[in-house]
């Protein structure tokens, strides 16, 4: 690709990524931890990210039926 079309998709990528932590702080808790210790909060990290990948799933999946 050239230049002009990396840095494009490079901006989207940036605004998906970002995008995603908002959704998990705004709508899924993160903001704060629930739990205290690294473990715990390492578990409620990996919940946050399982259910925005099954929320995105589903999403796609419906916009194909």
């Amino acid at each position: 690709p050239t230049r002009s079309v990396e840095k494009k998709l490079y901006r989207l990528r940036s605004q998906t990524i970002e995008r995603s932590f908002a959704d998990a702080k705004e709508l899924h808790g993160f903001r704060y931890a629930r739990r205290r210790g690294h473990q715990s909060v390492q578990e409620q990290a990996y919940l946050t990210a399982a259910t925005q990948n099954i929320k995105k799933m589903a999403l796609l999946l419906s916009k194909r039926a």
